[in-house]
């Protein structure tokens, strides 16, 4: 079932997420609803707070990455077949050059800015199966993890961009907590009742 997703603004996107245990209610169907919704619009991550949740709960799906040129045929197979469920999700390391890319946000419609991080991670979660396990991410898969898991640590990448680049985009900003951002899926607006 297709979700609203929260736009900027909303308080549960700068909450501090909560881990949840396996008997948490209807986990499969939040999990199963929150990649319907990520798919409907077209995202390749999706934070349980951006749909309403505050806990400790990211997916991903890098697919829509693997068709660009400028990757090696590994590089695009590696995206290509990356789909996972992160819960309970800690960062362990975030390591190697920082680089930049122009990075979005289901949340921020319409916003694009170069947002610089490491390079490679390691992070420590569970699946669905609450199995704990470390693993270490690195380029694109790396920067769709750090992500989503800024958004279960209430950060936004808009966070993570000078005070200039800010300030011109300030009313935009603004326009999507009013509610005047037209995205091509359904949101929830901070200032405006949800369409």
């Amino acid at each position: 079932m297709i979700i609203p997703i929260y736009g900027y603004g909303e308080p549960v996107l700068r909450q501090v997420g909560e881990e949840i245990s396996p008997d948490y209610p209807n986990l499969s169907g939040i999990i199963d609803n929150m990649y319907d919704t990520m798919y409907n619009a077209f995202g390749v991550g999706l934070a349980a707070p951006q749909v309403g949740l505050p806990i400790r709960l990211f997916i991903i799906d890098t697919e829509p990455f693997s068709d660009s040129n400028d990757l090696t045929n590994e590089e695009q197979l590696q995206l290509k077949n990356f789909k996972r469920t992160f819960i309970n999700a800690k960062m362990i390391l975030e390591d190697g050059e920082e680089w930049g890319f122009n990075e979005g946000c289901l949340s921020i419609p319409d916003v694009r800015e170069d947002v610089y991080r490491n390079e490679r991670i390691t992070i420590e979660y569970s699946e669905a199966d609450f199995v704990r396990k470390t693993e270490v991410f690195d380029g694109l898969i790396a920067r769709v993890i750090q992500h989503e898991y800024d958004h279960i640590e209430g950060v936004l990448f808009t966070d993570k961009i000078s005070t200039l680049k800010k300030t011109l985009i300030k009313k935009k900003l603004q326009n999507i907590m009013d509610g005047k951002a037209f995205p091509d899926y359904r949101m929830k607006f901070a200032n405006k009742k949800g369409r």
